[in-house]
This record gives structure tokens, sequence and C-alpha cells, in this order.
């Protein structure tokens, strides 16, 4: 997809790999909705950037706020082109056998209802408009039981299979639904993981983390038709032959 002109809106931009890839997308052109609960981060990065962005504070567990957030971005830039649900909290970090059960399900509506609110807001639009792209960024998780992170890899596991809903639905309204595995990446994730001290995640060295630059990258690949044989699938960016088609590592 030639991204001049297009609207990318990013979910959980305000640090990490969204704030990496609102950066990326602005710099080739697209104009940017940040959405995350932190305004006033937001609103910095959208200021440093310029004109084709747009910070609106939002929570995603929340669907009037997601759907909220969509409408201005129509308003204000006229389409949403580009839809990625990069939202995600570890926390609570914990076994399931201790879990507080309000906590676990704060995490999970997050890392789960966050990403259908996105896509109910986004399909509508997107169809109204002729096609669009919709990416979710996945992990490991979905596929690996971690301890302690009981909601986070049932959570990764149940947005890959909206991934896949969404492809059988929507495919021939030219709706691309896509799962990207970035692997582990160097934010302020990774520090509330190493500081847990649970599970292999968390025995990492920091070096062994990838910087948000390159699943920053990846996304911007999988908006183009290169990416097409990955619809209704995933991308996993730890994978060298991905890479190198990416342009990121060695």
């Amino acid at each position: 997809m030639e991204m001049q002109g297009k609207t990318v809106v990013i979910t959980g931009a305000s640090r990490g790999i969204g704030e990496a890839a609102a950066r990326a997308f602005a710099g080739i052109g697209a104009n940017v909705v940040l959405l995350a609960r932190s305004g006033e981060a937001i609103g910095t990065i959208a200021r440093e950037i310029g004109d084709r962005a747009l910070a609106v504070t939002c929570d995603v567990a929340s669907w009037s706020q997601v759907k909220a957030a969509v409408d201005q971005a129509v308003y204000r830039f006229g389409a949403v082109d580009v839809f990625i649900n990069n939202a995600g909290v570890i926390e609570p970090i914990s076994m399931l056998r201790a879990s507080e059960p309000e906590a676990w399900k704060k995490g999970f509506d997050t890392n789960f209802k966050g990403v259908y609110h996105g896509m109910r807001a986004a399909v509508p639009v997107m169809r109204k408009q002729g096609g669009g792209t919709i990416i979710t960024v996945g992990s490991g998780a979905a596929h690996n039981a971690l301890e302690g992170w009981s909601h986070y890899c049932a959570a990764k596991a149940a947005s890959l299979m909206l991934t896949k809903a969404v492809h059988k639905e929507e495919a021939r309204a030219g709706i691309r639904a896509l799962t990207l595995s970035p692997g582990t990446v160097a934010t302020e994730m990774q520090t509330r993981i190493k500081a847990s001290g649970v599970n292999p995640v968390s025995a990492m060295k920091w070096t062994d983390h990838i910087p948000p630059e390159w699943p920053a990258k990846a996304l911007i690949w999988m908006c183009s038709e290169e990416a097409d044989e990955f619809r209704g699938g995933e991308v996993v960016l730890n994978d060298p032959h991905i890479r190198a088609r990416v342009g990121v590592g060695h």
C-alpha cells in the first residue's frame, strides 16, 4: 500500500511499538491517529509529528471510547485505511491459583476485548470505503503457555482467532486482517517482566530483545501486497526469512 496520505490508527501509541509505529508511518507520509490512556504522552508525540497526527485519549477496554476515537479519525482525515491493535498489558503477572479475579479480568479486557473493539469499530468504516488493513500485534504467547501469564497467553490466542474470523468474513470486502508476532521487544513491558522473575522470558538479557523500530518497520511492510500471503494468519518476526523480507536484523 502506498502510505502517502493514508490514515493509520494505532492503539497503545504512547510508547514502545505503538510510538515507534506512529513515527514510522508519519515518516512515510501517512496520517496517524494515536490512541492511548495517557493523553499527555500521545499529545506530546502528536505535536512532535505535526499536522498529520491526531492524539485521542482512549481506553481500548471501553467500546464507546474506541468507537468515538475511530469516528474522530474519520472526521479529521476522512478514512481509516489501517487499524493497528497494539495496546496490551502484562499485568497482573501471577500464578492463576493466586490471581486476583478483577485484576485478571482487567488485563484480559485490554488484551482481548480491546482487539475486538478495534476491529468492530474499524470494519464498518473499511467496508464503506472499499477496504483496509487491520493488523493485531500478537505474541508467541498465543501458542505457548507461560507461567504467570494466563490472561496474556489466553488473550493473545483468542485475538489470533479474531484475525482469522475477520479474514473469513471480510476478505471479500477488501479488508486485509493479519497478525504480527514480533518476538520480545525492548520496551517498558520487558522491564516489568524482568522485575517479576517469573518464567524464562524474565531471565532474558536486555540485549536479547529487538528494538521497537523493527516491528514498526514490519507493520509498514504488512500493509503492502508483499504480505498478502499472510492474510488471516501471522507474520513471525523471529523468522530470519521474514526479517530479510522486512529489511531488519542481520
